[in-house]
């Protein structure tokens, strides 16, 4: 008989095993001596042990399911249990609980990290959905239908929730989509539908001022042109491409009659020598608006004295150009001071400064790492090159930025 501390062999060849519970027969053993017996068994427990180790390993550093692993344990368990190896296999039935405990609270783990994104995942759609519902109320029109798309691309890339959840928000999401879209349908279908009216509205003008213009009834007509001119003014803008013809045709118009009168009041040049005096000092007055610091006072002013002018009449032919030309240079000063203010006030516009601003910005930071980079990789000709771009996009993003500022941004 032959024995070590795990087991023994007896006079008959049975090969047994102690456990905790008392001796367990392995096997029987006839093909040589008894320690050939216990040295083939022992590398039988040998072999488990390597087998346990690497299932270890692959729970600890592995994405293995613990489905897999709980049936790999099971499957060792299992020869462990049928007692066909020599070694202490009470140590291993021990390791294999302790890889139970230690699979399940990776699978708790999990579970807790899948919770977490859930949860996640519904604020960051939720947030979506609160935007999304904010911006549908929004007459930016631009920026908020730039803005739900891009929201729309951040939805596709988040989780699926549960399906109630997911399909209650969408709904959601999607109705605050719609009624921006039928709002913004509205609005323009109603700016079409006005500047429509104002082409109609202009047209009627038009014609009535084409009918005046061979009219030698001096003083009535010259003062129903400067109703239509109101008239015109209070119209709105009509389609941009019949506002500028059907405007050309109407000061043609007036063009027309104002310069037979003019003909007519040729042998009035002391009057009209008076009205060149009175407009020259109209012009002076004008022209002490300039610069423009108080827009809407100049505004009141000018027209005021536009007013004025209007009604002094014609000047001599020859001063005609030079003095209207004075008058119109503070006129358009006023225009550029409105257009101006404008733009620095139009979001819209401010929107999309801020945005090609962002996107250069990052182009440069972009470019200023590579050129690191290349620097760092002593690759001088290829950090020579960038540098070179560098420089064109640093003077895009200062051009950028200088027209930022003019919004106040």
């Amino acid at each position: 008989m032959s024995s070590d501390p795990w087991g023994r062999v007896d006079e008959t060849g049975t090969v047994y095993v102690r456990t905790a519970d008392g001796e367990k027969v392995v096997g029987s053993w006839q093909a040589g001596s008894p320690e050939e017996a216990l040295a083939y068994f022992k590398r039988k427990y040998e072999g488990l042990v390597v087998e346990i180790g690497l299932l270890e390993k692959r729970v600890q550093t592995t994405d293995l399911s613990a489905k897999d692993a709980l049936a790999s344990i099971d499957h060792l368990r299992e020869q462990v249990d049928a007692h066909h190896a020599v070694g202490d296999l009470d140590a291993l039935r021990v390791r294999l609980d302790n890889l139970v405990g230690m699979v399940e609270a990776r699978r708790e783990k999990r579970r807790a990290q899948r919770a977490r994104q859930a949860e996640e995942a519904r604020r960051a759609k939720e947030a979506l959905v609160a935007e999304a519902e904010e911006l549908a109320q929004s007459d930016q029109w631009r920026a908020a239908g730039e803005r739900l798309r891009a929201l729309v691309e951040t939805w596709k890339g988040l989780p699926r929730l549960d399906r109630r959840s997911d399909d209650e928000l969408w709904h959601r999401f999607s109705h605050a989509r719609s009624a921006f879209s039928k709002r913004r349908k509205a609005h323009f279908a109603q700016l079409d539908a006005q500047r429509e009216e104002a082409r109609r509205i202009k047209e009627r003008l038009v014609a009535e001022a084409e009918a005046l213009s061979d009219s030698t009834d001096w003083g009535p007509t010259a003062a129903r042109y400067r109703e239509l001119m109101a008239e015109w003014k209070a119209a709105g803008r009509a389609q941009r491409e019949h506002e500028e013809d059907l405007w050309n045709r109407f000061r043609g118009a007036q063009d027309v009659f104002f310069a037979a009168r003019s003909a007519v009041f040729a042998e009035r040049d002391a009057e009209q020598a008076e009205n060149l005096k009175l407009k020259e000092e109209l012009a002076e007055e004008a022209e002490k608006l300039l610069p423009i610091t108080d827009l809407k006072a100049a505004r009141a002013a000018f027209r005021s004295i536009n007013e004025r002018w209007e009604a002094i009449g014609h000047v001599p032919r020859e001063a005609r150009a030079r003095i209207e030309g004075r008058l119109h240079a503070v006129e358009r000063a006023i225009q550029e001071a409105e257009e101006a203010e404008w733009r620095r006030t139009n979001p819209e516009a401010r929107a999309r400064a801020a945005d090609l601003a962002d996107q250069l910005q990052a182009a440069v930071d972009k470019l200023k790492g590579q050129i690191e980079q290349a620097r760092a990789q002593s690759n001088t000709a290829k950090a020579g090159k960038l540098e070179k771009e560098l420089e064109g996009r640093q003077a895009l993003l200062d051009q950028a930025l200088k027209g930022l500022r003019e919004f106040g941004g």
